[in-house]
């Protein structure tokens, strides 16, 4: 199997689940528990905090543990609006891109129905990118928070964070970004970045599913999602996932400190299969920015098949990819996200997503290409037939 769907989630790392296993065996304790067992996992945990800490370039206190970045990206958007509206309660508009991932549009949604948010949405232009002038057209002096995306997670489009955020920031307005699909790809120093919160989920970092992060710079007031004993200082109670933080603080730190030699590796693999791709597929679309993208993520439409038959000749073929969001997975409807960059619907619902671990081969790489050019062709002759 040559497995291209890294985006929707990687396998746990041998160097992981070393680093977990005490805290899932002998190392039990409750680190809210004052006993010998309750303060070594209290220990584990802030020392897991400061790691995460220390490749985020932020204090352990701005360190917020999660059960993933769906969670991290709802505590953010809905924490921090409502936070803000209830300081004052002329802050009631909410700002997101076009092609946010569902956890981040479904949470300023849910602000617009429950909590009489108006949420702005930010268009991109055809490559999925938001311009700082497409941004600052959307901003107002009720906006209580601008949340757009690092990089996405099925074209690959990387956004200019930094400008977006100072933008936001000139107006004194916070700015959270999903990092979810950029963590081990790109820099996440929260310093150089400007925002205010960031997001991270483990299981695409080869962390277990069910942990994640989300960074809170200080002062930035957040209301909680889930009340109870207090935990993860009060912004998320409930008892601590001692050995999912350890693992998560793991395997960011072991994909941080490849970063810069995994990106170049992998990038240049992408862009081979990119024009492999397209040398063996007449009428393949690229999809998403052709160079401001995720180095590990390809993503095209194949006009005249059907996206999900592609997937099914492939898989038969030994290779597993998607035909977008894992979070979308069951739908039949066009992405929004590809129908945000002008794609028309019929065609949106021919794409199919490659994406890459950090360990990918070139031979891998190429095999899939020559597997993609032949799963096409046999997907029109039968469409023909």
């Amino acid at each position: 199997m040559i497995f291209l769907d890294a985006a929707a989630t990687t396998p746990v790392r041998r160097e992981v689940l070393e680093a977990m296993w005490p805290y899932l065996s002998g190392e039990f304790g409750n680190p809210s528990s004052h006993h010998t067992l309750g303060e070594a996992a209290a220990s584990a945990l802030a020392a897991a905090r400061a790691t995460v800490a220390k490749v985020l370039g932020c204090r352990p206190g701005a360190v917020t543990f999660t059960s993933g970045g769906t969670e991290a990206d709802n505590l953010a958007v809905k924490g921090i609006a409502l936070a803000r509206q209830a300081a004052n309660p002329a802050l009631n508009r909410v700002v997101i891109s076009a092609v946010e991932h569902p956890a981040v549009e479904e949470s300023a949604r849910y602000l617009e129905r429950f909590h009489g948010f108006t949420v702005d949405v930010v268009p991109v232009d055809s490559t999925g990118l938001v311009t700082p002038l497409a941004l600052a057209a959307a901003l107002r002096p009720e906006t209580a928070l601008v949340s757009i995306m690092y990089a996405n997670n099925e074209v690959g489009t990387i956004q200019p964070v930094t400008e977006l955020a100072e933008l936001a920031r000139t107006q004194g307005i916070p700015f959270h970004t999903d990092a979810v699909q950029a963590a081990g790809w790109l820099p996440l120093d929260v310093k150089a970045l400007g925002v205010d919160a960031l997001s991270i989920s483990g299981h695409k970092l080869g962390a277990p599913k069910g942990c994640g992060v989300l960074f809170i710079r200080g002062r930035t007031r957040i209301e909680p999602l889930l009340h109870g004993g207090g935990q993860e200082r009060g912004r998320r109670s409930g008892t601590e996932n001692v050995a999912g933080a350890v693992g998560l603080a793991t395997a960011l730190t072991l994909a941080q400190a490849a970063q810069l030699q995994t990106a170049h590796h992998v990038t240049a693999l992408r862009d081979g299969f990119i024009r492999d791709v397209l040398d063996a597929v007449p009428g393949a679309v690229l999809t998403g920015h052709p160079t401001e993208r995720l180095p590990s993520v390809a993503s095209f439409c194949f006009p005249g098949t059907s996206g999900e038959s592609v997937l099914l000749e492939l898989e038969r073929q030994g290779v597993v990819c998607s035909s977008g969001s894992a979070c979308a997975a069951g739908s039949d409807a066009p992405s929004p996200v590809l129908t945000a960059l002008g794609i028309d619907a019929e065609v949106a619902q021919t794409a199919v997503r490659f994406s890459f671990e950090s360990t990918v081969s070139g031979t891998d790489v190429a095999a899939a290409a020559e597997a993609v050019g032949a799963a096409v062709g046999s997907v029109r002759t039968l469409g023909r037939s």
